[in-house]
């Protein structure tokens, strides 16, 4: 059985192991030494505060002797406070080590703001020193050329590459490469709209990129247009012309839909005076029928004779006849 005093022993011993496991984890020695060797103040206290912290202390340190080693003087306070608030505290150094190559002014500062801003500073600084070319518009967006019509009605299709470099005063708050884009291919719908002729735009592309390069494009962006290069220049569809049959058939569609209307109100009209003729019959049926009435009355009254008014039968007895030989007589005319 073990005694009193080897208990005793075994429980400094793993109380001593475990306070210099928590000692080791600290205080990182490893990078203590890196960053004296590299001439970088970096003190014990502040790697322990950085853990306390829980800042990673190789994602400050690491960053802070590439700078020094670059001749650059940045604080590991500041680098911890950029990293607190959320940055990406190496691409930053690099960034700024690029910069300085390069001779861009570019300080701490403001590399931190574009970071923070949600922008990539290294490839902004890259942007920078080598330009790169957007082509209008994007093939990614589906469309291969941008299409406007000039004025003589012909369809002009073209595309253009923008050369741009990014603009690091204004890259905090500065529009994207989407925005000079949409206002490139808005600038070129507007050159070729005015244009006289398709003509003229095939005989000289450069009129479009001399536009539209004038136009100050890059306002508000955080970029800075080089060039502008037309492409390709397409002719399209005969818009004009176009227009016009469909106006021409919408004008047919109308004129025949007054028309019917036309014919409806005249089918109408002649419904309405055969209904009139219909009414004005059986007025001179109901006239002729108060004839035998008046003539009762008549021979009532003593105003009409006996002998009148046999005369008037034979009267209207010969009238019939004459009318029955004269039907009989033209019938015998049509069949000979």
């Amino acid at each position: 059985m073990y005694n009193v005093g080897d208990l005793a022993y075994g429980l400094l011993f793993g109380i001593g192991f475990v306070l210099l496991m928590i000692i080791m984890w600290l205080v990182p020695v490893r990078l203590w030494i890196a960053a004296r060797a590299a001439g970088v103040p970096v003190t014990i206290m502040s790697l322990i505060g950085m853990r306390l912290r829980r800042v990673p202390p190789h994602q400050i340190v690491d960053p802070q002797i590439t700078a020094v080693k670059a001749g650059l003087n940045v604080s590991s306070n500041t680098l911890e406070a950029h990293y607190l608030a959320g940055g990406r505290v190496q691409r930053v150094i690099n960034a700024l080590i690029s910069a300085d190559k390069a001779n861009i002014p570019l300080t701490f500062e403001k590399a931190a703001a574009i970071d923070l801003a949600g922008r990539d500073v290294l490839e902004a600084v890259h942007m920078s020193v080598k330009p790169i070319v957007i082509d209008c518009p994007r093939p990614s967006s589906g469309q291969t050329t941008v299409a406007a019509v000039a004025m003589d009605g012909i369809q002009v299709k073209a595309k253009a590459r923008v050369t741009v470099r990014a603009n690091l005063d204004r890259l905090v708050g500065g529009a994207s490469e989407e925005t000079i884009i949409a206002r490139v291919g808005e600038g070129i719908v507007t050159t070729i709209g005015s244009s006289q002729t398709h003509k003229k735009v095939l005989e000289n592309p450069d009129i479009i990129s001399k536009a539209v390069l004038s136009k100050g494009l890059d306002a508000g962006t955080g970029f800075e247009i080089l060039s502008i290069d037309i492409a390709d220049v397409d002719i399209g569809e005969n818009i004009g012309a176009k227009l016009q049959i469909d106006q021409a058939y919408a004008d047919k569609e109308i004129a025949q839909a007054k028309a019917e209307e036309r014919k409806a109100m005249a089918v109408a009209r002649e419904q309405e005076m055969k209904a009139q003729v219909q009414e004005m019959r059986a007025k001179v049926v109901e006239a002729e029928a108060l004839v035998p009435q008046a003539m009762a009355d008549a021979l009532r009254s003593g105003n009409l004779g006996v002998m009148d008014y046999f005369q008037i039968k034979n009267i209207m007895a010969d009238t019939q006849m004459r009318g029955s030989i004269a039907g009989r007589s033209d019938d015998d005319h049509k069949g000979g």
